[in-house]
């Protein structure tokens, strides 16, 4: 597995810099653990946390009975304090992702909340972990910038499943050399939210059409079929009302906070098609990227930028998407050598937590600079990246 070796440095304000961003990150990451810790137990579960959502869910599929009807979502969701009137929010995650909230049906909403809470603060953890190892295990606090990424957070205190995603994506990274199967079983995780995988889905297929790497679609198909069955044991009518759901929810008429969701609504409202075309030209930026260097291709390296730019070409993402950016933004804080960068990328992370601490909902459009920023980011990060002989990548 490629790894990313520094050569040590000199102490020098470098040093300084890194330890200031640790320290403030550190306290970041400690306050919102904190938070979601403490708040479920402390008897004021948030209400507008989209884990209800996934407890109300799970709470239908217990019982065999619709997560996807419109009195009892919204029903449980009130009784759980979510604010809906007579309206219910759903699992908008492909059915195969029901089986996920299914164990939350067998437990209150206050300890379901704390459980989850720790699931996704533990995803995070994790993910940070595997990527440090995978660079190398350099003896920096850069780390840091990645567990208190403020979109992660954000995901973390929603209750949302884009750190679940994540981990799905690190462990396929870790993994695809020495495991396949399981590497292939783990992309279930990134199934999740479909949306945000295009570009990288592209490549995935060919490159194990390429790689002739069958271990790992066997993984995939394995994992999914397992959930679907799932899923229909749950509750055999779930593809038929989810895309009823779908369909009723008026989503051309929605407003997400994303620059090609917002294009759409200026240019043409109606014209859902504006939607799909940026995931069509990511397709094909991924082919024309990957072509080239499909002989030598490496998830490691090669793999972080086809994930931002997925991300960033995805028909729709939310603030809390932007946890996937995390493995480029850690290469990227690896590799510069620009200490100005570095306190750049914390001034952006810790700008989103503060947006959200002051009140300024999720559905802002003052979220709208987020995801292209960390794709500028990460593309100067490489640009001033340190001297090619302070870089080793030894081969797996």
């Amino acid at each position: 597995m490629a790894t990313i070796t520094n050569t040590p440095e000199p102490k020098s304000s470098r040093d300084i810099v890194e330890l200031s961003i640790a320290i403030v990150c550190g306290l970041a990451f400690a306050f919102t653990a904190l938070f979601l810790c403490v708040v479920p137990l402390s008897g004021s579960i948030a209400g507008s946390r989209d884990f209800v959502v996934f407890w109300a869910t799970g709470q239908q599929l217990v019982h065999h009975a619709n997560p996807y009807d419109l009195q009892s979502m919204s029903r449980l969701e009130r009784s759980a304090g979510l604010n809906v009137g007579n309206a219910a929010l759903f699992m908008r995650n492909p059915p195969w992702g029901l089986a996920l909230a299914a164990p939350l049906g067998f437990i209150g909403v206050r300890i379901g909340a704390l459980l989850w809470s720790l699931l996704m603060l533990g995803c995070l953890v994790l993910s940070v972990h595997l990527l440090w190892r995978m660079h190398g295990r350099p003896g920096n606090r850069l780390h840091w910038l990645a567990l208190s990424f403020g979109p992660a957070l954000i995901c973390m205190m929603m209750g949302q499943t884009t750190l679940l995603a994540l981990l799905g994506y690190v462990l396929f990274v870790y993994l695809h050399r020495t495991r396949p199967f399981l590497a292939g079983a783990s992309l279930w995780l990134c199934m999740l939210k479909p949306h945000l995988f295009v570009p990288f889905g592209v490549v995935l297929l060919l490159w194990i059409a390429i790689s002739r790497c069958y271990k790992l679609l066997a993984g995939a198909v394995v994992a999914m079929a397992a959930s679907c069955a799932l899923t229909w044991w749950l509750y055999p009518a779930a593809w038929t009302d989810y895309a009823h759901m779908m369909h009723a929810a008026g989503l051309d008429q929605e407003y997400i906070p994303c620059i090609i969701v917002v294009l759409r609504l200026w240019l043409s409202p109606h014209a859902m098609w504006l939607q799909y075309l940026p995931p069509a030209l990511g397709c094909g930026w991924a082919l024309a990227y990957f072509w080239p260097r499909r002989h030598a291709w490496d998830w490691t390296r090669n793999g972080s930028l086809l994930l931002l730019v997925s991300l960033v070409a995805a028909p729709y993402s939310w603030i809390y998407d932007g946890g996937l950016a995390i493995p480029a933004l850690l290469q990227g804080a690896y590799l510069t050598r620009s200490r100005a960068l570095l306190v750049i990328l914390a001034i952006a992370s810790l700008t989103v937590e503060i947006q959200l601490v002051i009140g300024i909902k999720i559905t802002s459009p003052k979220y709208l600079w987020t995801v292209p920023a960390w794709l500028a980011w990460y593309l100067l990060a490489v640009a001033f990246a340190r001297k090619p002989e302070a870089i080793e990548i030894p081969s797996a």
